[in-house]
């Protein structure tokens, strides 16, 4: 009976995959004024605050991410400046993080790319103020000694899908929809 209770384990196990912890983490963020270049631009970061990859033998086959919103920061600024952007983007004119302290991504497929570097299509539910929308982007996986690694392209997607908006809708006019990320993450 104990055998075949082992072998039910074993057998679930390599059906759903091997769940891998993220251990480290890097995402970085643009948003953009009207014209959409580097010097009409913030940037900065938002930690990973947990997170798993789900491994099928060699391959990804699924995970989530929470982001924490209240970590968010504009690192292109310093001083009073960049304390005065973070809040402004922690505050109800943007991101209402006291309200939505966390966002979330969960991997819904993983596909073959045709671009050697970025050799993965990842797609997945954003989920940012409570609002889901799907996201797709290209990505580099390895997998290697019992570690994978994600790192994407930069990417974009319309922050007004998620009510991400300058509450004043002569502001928002100054202010792109897209907002463009990169992210890197490792799991073990």
């Amino acid at each position: 009976m104990k055998k075949i209770f082992l072998v039910a384990v074993l057998s679930s196990g390599l059906a759903f995959g091997q769940s891998k912890k993220v251990v480290t983490s890097d995402v970085h963020w643009w948003g953009y004024k009207v014209a959409k270049t580097e010097s009409s631009s913030h940037d900065g970061t938002v930690k990973v605050k947990s997170g798993n990859m789900i491994m099928k033998g060699n391959e990804l086959v699924g995970g989530d991410f929470v982001l924490d919103m209240t970590s968010i920061n504009a690192t292109d600024l310093s001083g009073e400046y960049q304390g005065k952007l973070n809040g402004h983007l922690k505050n109800g004119d943007f991101f209402e993080v006291e309200k939505f302290p966390n966002a979330s991504f969960k991997i819904t497929s993983v596909k073959k790319n045709s671009d050697k570097v970025y050799n993965k299509l990842v797609t997945g539910n954003l989920t940012v103020k409570g609002k889901t929308s799907p996201v797709s982007f290209p990505a580099k996986v390895n997998y290697s000694n019992g570690v994978v690694s994600l790192e994407s392209n930069k990417f974009s997607f319309d922050r007004q899908k998620f009510d991400v908006a300058y509450k004043s809708s002569m502001k928002d006019v100054f202010v792109k929809d897209d907002i463009d990320m990169l992210v890197k993450v490792t799991a073990k």
